[in-house]
């Protein structure tokens, strides 16, 4: 008599599952199905392109310091781009329009789902006041750009001014006086904060004797603005010393008195 084996039910299962009918859609069905995906497509698009559901409902703006730029300058700027439904938003536009505010170095611009677009703004960071003749103090950053002109310099801001000497405005002709100016706001831009906010001029004779006025009564003889950095480090090194008189203009031999 044979051996008789037991059927392993996971074996049964398996092949019971080839023979099962499979579902297989008409070509109708088929036809059905890509409407309904279609219409759901298309209604998602109207959803998020052209209707009023995710619209722009608000602009949220960070990265104010102060309230020299204030918030609804940035939104009054994108006005027009920053509305309608979100998605459609020109994100570079807006970005273009907030950077074109004086006061701003850069920005950046996106959407905030579901209602929201968001700026986050870089404002410029005056490192000299130049006073005009008009005795108006125009802020200039480290990049010379000049971005605001107030009746006042900020507080802690070195003021540059012009006090040409007569060699200076005979060689106008040569070296302009935006280039002194030029050559003053290289000069603080170039300064260490320490020595920045002790800083109260930047006093331009001509272009190779620039003079800073610190806190205190002391006085620096600069020079001109070549090798800016290196005369900043002997600077800071030689304010350990006593003295009211200061002279890095060569840095190589840097002198003390007063």
């Amino acid at each position: 008599m044979a051996d008789a084996r037991l059927a392993d039910p996971l074996d049964e299962e398996f092949e019971a599952g080839e023979h099962a009918p499979r579902l297989r859609l008409s070509q109708r069905g088929v036809v059905v199905l890509g409407g309904l995906v279609a219409l759901l497509l298309g209604v998602l698009s109207w959803l998020v392109f052209f209707s009023s559901v995710l619209e722009v409902r608000s602009v949220a703006v960070q990265g104010l310091r102060d309230e020299r730029l204030t918030a609804d300058e940035v939104r009054a700027a994108i006005d027009g781009v920053g509305s309608g439904p979100l998605a459609r938003v020109d994100l570079d536009d807006a970005r273009r329009r907030v950077e074109a505010i004086p006061r701003v170095a850069g920005a950046e611009v996106w959407r905030g789902w579901p209602n929201t677009l968001r700026v986050k703004v870089t404002e410029r960071t005056a490192v000299a006041a130049v006073k005009g003749e008009d005795s108006q103090f125009t802020q200039v950053d480290a990049g010379g750009v000049s971005f605001a002109t107030e009746p006042a310099a900020p507080s802690g801001v070195p003021v540059v001014e012009l006090r040409l000497s007569q060699q200076a405005l005979d060689a106008e002709s040569v070296i302009g006086r935006a280039r002194l100016v030029e050559g003053a706001v290289a000069v603080a831009a170039g300064l260490p904060a320490e020595v920045r906010q002790r800083a109260g001029a930047v006093l331009v004779h001509s272009y190779d004797d620039i003079q800073l006025q610190l806190g205190g009564g002391t006085t620096v003889r600069w020079g001109s603005p070549e090798q800016t950095d290196r005369k900043a480090r002997v600077l800071v090194a030689l304010l350990h010393q006593k003295g009211t008189n200061f002279d890095v203009s060569a840095p190589e031999a840097p002198a003390v008195s007063g």
